[in-house]
């Protein structure tokens, strides 16, 4: 029964063993760092018509998740 309970809580936490999940994580954290920034205050502002300082801010706080995530890889040693 023990057993039982120990393998529902080891498969309900977020698991960085997997080769999917690292490098689905990295390829979120480039995207968030370059083109949070670039593309999509782009978009925002070009196609979408919203204010310039509107999408310079999104892109900006995109891009300080991406050093979050980045920050948070390194210190779990996904990336070095």
């Amino acid at each position: 029964m023990g057993e039982r309970r120990q393998k529902i809580n080891n498969m309900s936490k977020f698991d960085l063993n997997s080769k999917f999940l690292r490098i689905l994580l990295v390829i979120l954290m480039v995207f968030l760092i370059f083109a949070g920034p670039t593309y999509l205050s782009y978009v925002l502002f070009e196609v979408l018509n919203l204010d310039y300082l509107v999408s310079i801010t999104v892109g900006f706080v995109l891009f300080i998740a991406g050093l979050l995530l980045m920050w948070f890889l390194v210190r779990k040693k996904i990336i070095s």
